[in-house]
């Protein structure tokens, strides 16, 4: 058989072909700028203006506190996401199929699982804004055929995979910049937006809330970070992944978050509609802008459900994932989340204000695991081929170890949290400050890496005996 290497062609964009198994060596074609392309651009969406304007809509805060607390939430929340991703250049593998070392195979398709929905659902919530964002300019534009159209937008750029998003995203992420510059300058100068509302207030209640959501805004990241940072070269180095991310996570969300600040005390019913009120034609153009992105920045959003769906399938199925196989479950994906965003057009705000604080609480325990083991435990040594083993190979079917301290960890939030349909005995003492996630995190890593403690001594016993006894 001939060992001469198959001859590679020069296209436009390649098709993906590797879906979920580990990214050879010679196909690792991204770069630290197209990483940091693609977590700014990810974020110039109407969503992520939405989501800042939370802070002084719906929670009444002064523009300066609002941008406070969406400062402190994104820097805390990037930092875990960044870490998620520095291993990515090293396995070369999906985020949560890495998950497979610390739950076993079958364990972590319950992960997969979680992060499927997670994906899903913020594909359904940016095709619900897009739509929003088009409305505004275009009051008798049939919603739902705008929803449908940006659907397909997105679910295309999925199905060709990695190079075109990634390409897509780094010219979204110049083209969108200049957007939200140009409206970030023209509302600074407009002082009926930016002079101190009457109603504004700071409140403990309003600041921690808004800095939980930053913090839930860049976690929700975090499980599918590698998904983009394993496209980088081996010998790029964990550093560069996390900072690449880390600086294109905050930057991007701050900056955006903060249009969102202006337009939420400009118009706290209707941010985006702001933009045609306060800035003309220029507003317009703008939502225009925003509206096309986010169906191409959606492809984004659905890669990652899929690759958590191909995790799922393969785990429990053990289905023998194909190209053609990841085509039609990004199509099946996309069906599915865009008849949810067709459902979901009625009171948005309220269901995704609840949306990100639920994802928070799950995700959580999930992150300390993963990072307590990758930096602590196993210091990045995971053997990759048994990661794919329908036996579980060294880590097992179930990883008992990992899914008790999962659990403990989620259970451990309930006394804290505030949700709009159960809020925990020790909320109110504590002013309906949201810690459930502080509280989540620090239990969740000493439970996991004592009990990992306690299996290595047990399991070193029996060789102990025997060194003894010679």
């Amino acid at each position: 058989m001939s060992q001469e290497p198959p001859v590679v062609t020069q296209t436009f964009v390649r098709f993906e072909q590797q879906h979920i198994m580990p990214i050879p060596e010679n196909e690792r074609t991204g770069t630290n700028w197209s990483l940091f392309a693609i977590w700014v651009g990810l974020n110039m969406m109407p969503l992520t203006v939405v989501t800042g304007a939370v802070a002084s809509g719906a929670y009444g805060l002064p523009i300066g506190w609002s941008i406070v607390a969406i400062l402190a939430g994104n820097v805390i929340g990037a930092f875990g996401s960044a870490l998620h991703a520095s291993q990515g250049p090293h396995l070369g593998i999906p985020q949560m199929l890495q998950a497979r070392a610390q739950f076993g195979y079958l364990g972590a398709s319950l992960f997969a699982l979680i992060a499927f929905v997670m994906f899903m659902g913020f594909f359904a919530s940016i095709l619900i804004v897009a739509k929003d964002a088009l409305a505004a300019v275009f009051p008798e534009f049939d919603g739902t055929v705008a929803i449908l159209a940006f659907a397909a937008i997105g679910i295309v750029l999925c199905v060709f995979g990695y190079d075109l998003l990634r390409k897509t995203m780094v010219w979204l992420s110049i083209v969108i910049a200049i957007a939200v510059t140009v409206s970030m300058i023209m509302f600074w100068t407009k002082p009926e937006v930016t002079s101190q509302r009457a109603e504004a207030a700071f409140t403990f209640e309003g600041f921690f809330a808004m800095l939980a959501i930053g913090i839930v805004w860049q976690l929700a990241y975090a499980p599918y970070v590698s998904d983009y940072s394993r496209y980088l070269p081996k010998t790029t180095g964990p550093k560069t992944a996390f900072w690449s991310t880390y600086l294109g996570l905050v930057v991007s969300s701050v900056f955006v978050m903060t249009l969102g600040v202006l337009l939420g005390a400009a118009n706290p019913e209707n941010p985006l509609a702001a933009l045609g009120d306060f800035l003309g034609p220029v507003g317009m153009i703008v939502l225009i802008v925003f509206a096309v992105s986010s169906a191409l920045i959606n492809g984004v959003e659905l890669y990652s459900a899929v690759m958590n769906a191909l995790t799922v399938m393969q785990s429990n199925f053990t289905t023998v994932i194909t190209s053609a196989t990841r085509v039609w479950t990004t199509i099946a994906c996309g069906v599915l989340a865009t008849l949810i965003a067709i459902l979901g057009q009625g009171d948005f705000m309220t269901m995704f204000e609840s949306f990100l604080t639920l994802l928070l609480y799950v995700l959580i325990p999930w992150s300390a695991i993963n990072l307590a083991d990758y930096f602590i435990v196993q210091k990045g040594h995971y053997a990759v081929a048994d990661l794919f083993d329908p036996t579980g190979g060294r880590y097992g079917k179930w990883n008992a170890v990992g899914l008790a301290s999962y659990g403990i960890g989620l259970l451990s939030q309930v006394p804290f949290m505030i949700t709009p349909l159960f809020t925990g005995p020790l909320a109110a003492p504590l002013q309906g400050i949201d810690i459930a996630w502080l509280v989540g995190f620090a239990v969740t890593a000493a439970v996991y890496l004592l009990l990992v403690r306690r299996r290595a001594g047990r399991s070193a016993l029996p060789a102990e005996r025997e060194t003894a006894a010679a």
